[in-house]
């Protein structure tokens, strides 16, 4: 397999007026997890499904696993594993049913099918579960079904569209593990997620995209240390914010709270606490909650784009010019070779 499995250059994609993807540059090497962190409209699943030939990118190449997005489609879904937040799933047919229906479509021979798909059901946690209809999955089984979908052609790009979204903490944490070992056995994973935890614990590299154009991108850590300062959090009464604002500016460079919080980057680092508390009390400003965090990859996005992941109700409207990415119909990678 090529070093770069996945490259973009210039990627752009328009919906009539709306630009939910603003030319965008990626390089994602073999045996990466690569993080592609945002909010919900910020064109995460856009670029995923023009990287899988789902969607015709309106400009600007890509190639994956070596082979070029629109030219090469049919081999590029050879090459590739796609499990997508909003896939199709028959609820009607059993586990095991759906494996081997999707053994037979990448063309698996009959003798290595069965063994391939105890295989996967094993590892994902399905053998018990295996000859029940998919209707009688929870939302975690159905993810690691979906999983082991994406896995029975032994792919070696793997995309994970919000892999956890709503599921439960346990769900959760099996499926991260699961990752791991994808990784650990070869397997380049592209993952894309709204979970700061997840991109934090996950990612060798992420980059952050917002409104279509990627506004970060390293290592979690070196991103973090760029940020330098922790960040003082502080809530207080809204007719005092402006008060607030005032005293903490001289202590260093106010940053995005979320909805109804006041943040602030202490140069001199958290021994300046108690002088902050201090100033405040004589500007007459009553603090009803503080805290003080290292730093972290909401405050990398809150420097990058001006409002915070976490508690993103004040977060600007995503899309161009206001408009939230559209929804492209939904397509099932099943049947797709």
């Amino acid at each position: 397999m090529t070093e770069t499995p996945i490259i973009a250059e210039n990627l752009a994609r328009h919906f009539g007026d709306v630009q939910a993807v603003k030319g965008i540059n990626l390089e994602i090497k073999a045996g990466e997890i690569f993080g592609f962190l945002g909010p919900n409209g910020a064109g995460k699943s856009t670029v995923v499904r023009m990287l899988t030939t789902l969607l015709r990118p309106t400009s600007g190449t890509a190639r994956v696993a070596g082979f070029d997005v629109v030219k090469d489609a049919d081999k590029v879904r050879r090459s590739i594993g796609v499990a997508l937040q909003d896939a199709a799933i028959d609820p009607l047919m059993t586990g095991a049913e759906l494996l081997a229906l999707q053994a037979v479509l990448y063309g698996i021979p009959q003798s290595m099918m069965k063994k391939r798909s105890d295989e996967l059901l094993e590892r994902v946690g399905l053998t018990a579960a295996a000859s029940r209809r998919v209707s009688t999955y929870s939302g975690g089984m159905r993810r690691r079904l979906d999983l082991a979908l994406s896995l029975i052609h032994q792919p070696t790009v793997l995309f994970l569209d919000e892999p956890t979204t709503g599921l439960d903490p346990m769900s959760r944490l099996t499926l991260w593990e699961e990752v791991r070992r994808l990784n650990k056995e070869g397997t380049t994973v592209m993952l894309t997620t709204q979970y700061l935890e997840e991109a934090d614990q996950l990612a060798d590299r992420i980059a952050i995209i917002d409104h279509g154009r990627i506004v970060r991108e390293g290592r979690p850590v070196d991103l973090k240390a760029s940020v330098g300062a922790p960040t003082l959090i502080i809530k207080t009464q809204t007719d005092q914010e402006e008060r607030a604002k005032t005293v903490l500016v001289s202590f260093g460079d106010l940053r995005p709270g979320a909805q109804g919080e006041l943040g602030v980057g202490l140069r001199g680092g958290a021994t300046q606490v108690t002088d902050v508390i201090r100033k405040l009390d004589e500007a007459g400003v009553h603090v009803q909650h503080l805290e003080i965090n290292e730093p972290s990859l909401d405050d990398v996005f809150a420097e990058a784009t001006g409002y915070r992941l976490e508690g993103s109700d004040n977060a600007p409207p995503a899309g161009d010019n206001g408009v939230d990415e559209p929804q492209t119909k939904k397509k099932s990678r099943r049947g797709r070779k």
